[in-house]
């Protein structure tokens, strides 16, 4: 056969299980093979199967519940449930649940032909899914920047619109938002492209400093200066110019930076001769500028020289819509860029973090994704795996942690629905084995 997998025989019979694995290996395929259930789950945290062909009729856990876990947490794998116990029952049930075909003991040499071919289609269709999906994700990213709410498609349709002009820019949002994403991108898209492209974080340099970096020096300007340097406004000549945090430079470098910008000269520290400069500046700020300005905080004219256009960057939090794909791209980042395979995230998880304010964006998003792969132990990340995050301050209910405000959803779902699980289950939106084992991971216990 063309097509090779990695299949794993589940069933607590040797004979089955040997009699599989030798037909399967000699077919040209990597094979495994379980004796239980438990032991099929142990081996799928550490290694990727293809192919799971799995024994409905096992002692402590059941081929159904083998199927259910799976597709929980593994859902691209593919599971052929086996059965000497042929009801309709159980294979509408195992279909239902997300089996891809269905086999009766004994079987015979072409019955396992014909569900290898099927297990080959499916697996061809799956790589076509995925191309089409990777076209589709084209769509939701820009210059890395990714995003698919409506939000982020309208900042996407502006970024060429505002490339293609010398004005200056301001992108406001929140610390983590992805302002320099977005003034990389700008820059990427204008007619500076091939020119550089130079970022300066004024929150993080002194103004003495920051005013030697951005202008440049002549030697013996000032204690240290050993030599002539040339300043970020000539370095960045033909390119553009980020200044990142513009609200917390001085009032005196702004009236310097207007200066520059009505003239596009410059005079370097300790020289008396004007150079011409050619840059695009974009600026950034988290703070509130206007109020500043209305408030004498920060100079008016030196506010409208910079603000011709403005871009303003959504926090995550008003775009929840964007996490289930920021969570994807950050654990495919991350998995390959620590060799562990961890594969997936759980329905379950995605939603925790859906429910979470995110006050550091999506950069505490993709810390928290890093950190959960760096520790996690399986191939799948659930909940417990992001149970450090803690709710911001202003969704805080007294000290307790998102952990604890889940811990005490939950109960109250319970108590509200009498502890009917599957109806409980119903309104958080996971299955009865996922709440069954928040119950016992919680221990929680009916309120008498």
């Amino acid at each position: 056969m063309d097509e090779k997998m990695r299949i794993m025989i589940v069933d607590d019979e040797k004979i089955v299980r040997e009699s599989l694995y030798h037909w399967f290996k000699r077919s040209g395929h990597v094979v495994e093979t379980a004796a239980s259930g438990f032991e099929a789950l142990e081996k799928l945290e550490k290694v990727a199967f293809d192919v799971l062909f799995v024994d409905i009729k096992m002692p402590q856990m059941d081929g159904i519940e083998v199927l259910r876990r799976v597709k929980e947490e593994y859902p691209d794998t593919i599971v052929i449930i086996m059965t000497a116990y042929g009801s309709i029952e159980s294979a509408v049930e195992a279909m239902k649940i997300g089996a891809s075909d269905y086999l009766l003991k004994p079987f015979k040499p072409d019955q396992l032909t014909l569900a290898i071919a099927k297990i080959t289609r499916q697996m061809k269709l799956t790589s076509k899914y995925r191309y089409v999906k990777g076209l589709l994700d084209e769509i939701t990213r820009f210059d890395n920047i990714i995003g698919q709410s409506r939000a982020m498609q309208d900042i996407f349709d502006l970024i060429p619109e505002v490339a293609q002009t010398d004005s200056s820019i301001l992108i406001t949002g929140e610390t983590g938002t992805g302002k320099e994403l977005v003034a990389k991108a700008i820059h990427a898209k204008s007619l500076r492209s091939k020119g550089p492209f130079i970022a300066i974080n004024c929150g993080a340099i002194p103004d003495t400093l920051l005013e030697s970096e951005l202008f440049g020096h002549e030697k013996g300007a000032f204690t240290g200066a050993d030599r002539a340097r040339k300043g970020f406004f000539e370095v960045v000549s033909g390119g553009t110019l980020f200044l990142d945090e513009i609200g917390e430079i001085s009032t005196k470098m702004q009236v310097d930076l207007l200066r520059v910008l009505e003239e596009r000269k410059i005079i370097r520290i300790g020289d008396r001769e004007t150079i011409d400069v050619d840059f695009r500046l974009i600026t950034s700020t988290r703070r509130d500028l206007p109020t500043e300005v209305a408030e004498g905080d920060f100079r008016e004219d030196f506010f409208y020289r910079i603000n011709v256009i403005t871009l303003k960057i959504p926090p995550l939090r008003k775009r929840k819509d964007d996490i289930p794909l920021l969570v994807e791209h950050f654990l495919d980042k991350y998995s390959r860029e620590t060799t562990k395979r961890v594969d997936h995230v759980t329905r379950e998880a995605t939603e925790f973090m859906k429910r979470y304010d995110w006050p550091g964006n999506v950069r505490e998003l993709e810390n928290a994704i890093e950190r959960a792969v760096v520790l996690s132990k399986k191939r799948t990340l659930g909940v417990e795996d992001f149970s450090f995050l803690i709710p911001s301050p202003a969704v805080r209910s007294g000290a307790r942690t998102l952990k604890e405000r889940e811990k005490d959803y939950i109960q109250e779902v319970l108590e509200e629905n009498d502890w009917n699980v599957t109806r409980s289950a119903a309104v958080l939106g996971i299955n009865r084995v996922t709440l069954h084992k928040m119950i016992k991971r919680y221990n929680l216990q009916r309120v008498q």
